[in-house]
């Protein structure tokens, strides 16, 4: 008796630390993401479709499929301005769109103003964007190195990562992190929601419009930095925070990532977990980003997206 106690002890601690994998409590439908229109991934700065068979959005392709969504993901410069990034972006929505009708796009980081973009030029195509830790109001780490002593090497350290990045990936695109770095900025962020402003709060840190020319806009986000003691880059990101006065993933604000419907700003993750990054290791204690991203594609779902 004692030795079935221990076991199912066991059982019961790995289900905890796994939710995902436990299937005495997972009961959604083999259907459950399947949305009308295709989702179609966007990744950030630095970002990339798959490298070595890693993917950016590490495991979440396949949980979305595996509940019957269908799922593209997209490869953009990984380091360009927001506008030049959502012209990458562009004829792929293009393709696809000729196929399914419209997209639903989730972009993380840049990935979110770049989804915006196209957004905003082709709203006949977008079924919604969803924002994740999105820097739609800017961010101070791009405050603090644009026009600093730092810029130069930055500018040469990001662009020769950037074209090892896109050499490894499916790129093929001219690497601009000096433009990548601006579009970042309080200020640049400005400039391009005075541009595409759908979505945008119009207070500090409300909600923006949840549809505007057809198109639903959501967000969420996290305000964790140090969240898993085995990740490496949680201490880069411990780094970055410092960059910040208020809660921040480690690169975003808490209120720089709202867009259209909030659907939660403070998941205990940092900016890499809000990717199921590095190899799916956040925190035990929140929930598992991939299942964030299978509630989002039900939601479209239910309302026929």
């Amino acid at each position: 008796m004692r030795q079935l106690l221990r076991l199912l002890m066991l059982v019961l601690v790995v289900g905890w630390a796994t939710p995902s994998a436990a299937w005495w409590w997972n009961s959604k439908p083999s259907d459950y993401a399947k949305t009308r229109y295709p989702i179609v991934l966007v990744h950030g700065m630095f970002g990339f479709d798959s490298i070595g068979g890693i993917d950016y959005f590490y495991g979440i392709p396949d949980e979305l499929r595996s509940y019957g969504a269908t799922v593209f993901v997209v490869q953009v410069p990984a380091l360009d301005s927001t506008v030049a990034r959502g012209e990458a972006l562009l004829p792929q929505v293009e393709q696809i769109a000729a196929i399914y009708g419209k997209v639903n796009l989730i972009g993380h980081s840049h990935g979110g103003p770049t989804a915006r973009y196209v957004a905003h030029v082709r709203p006949d195509l977008v079924a919604s964007v969803t924002s994740v830790g999105g820097p739609n109001k800017g961010s101070p780490v791009a405050d603090l190195i644009v026009n600093s002593p730092a810029d130069g090497l930055a500018v040469t350290l990001g662009n020769a990562l950037g074209s090892l990045i896109d050499l490894l990936s499916s790129g093929g695109y001219p690497q601009n992190m000096q433009a990548s770095l601006q579009s970042l900025t309080t200020q640049g962020s400005a400039q391009f929601n005075a541009l595409a402003p759908e979505g945008i709060p119009t207070t500090a840190c409300g909600e923006g419009a949840y549809s505007v020319h057809g198109v639903r806009y959501y967000s969420w986000g996290g305000t964790g930095v140090l969240t898993n003691a085995l990740d490496a880059s949680d201490a880069l990101l411990a780094v970055t925070s410092l960059a910040f006065s208020g809660q921040t993933d480690g690169l975003v604000g808490r209120c720089s990532n709202h867009l259209g419907q909030v659907l939660r700003d403070n998941y205990f993750m940092n900016h890499l977990d809000e990717v199921n990054q590095l190899f799916g290791l956040h925190s035990l204690f929140e929930t598992d980003p991939k299942t964030v991203y299978l509630e989002q594609a039900n939601r479209l779902k239910n309302l026929g997206l």
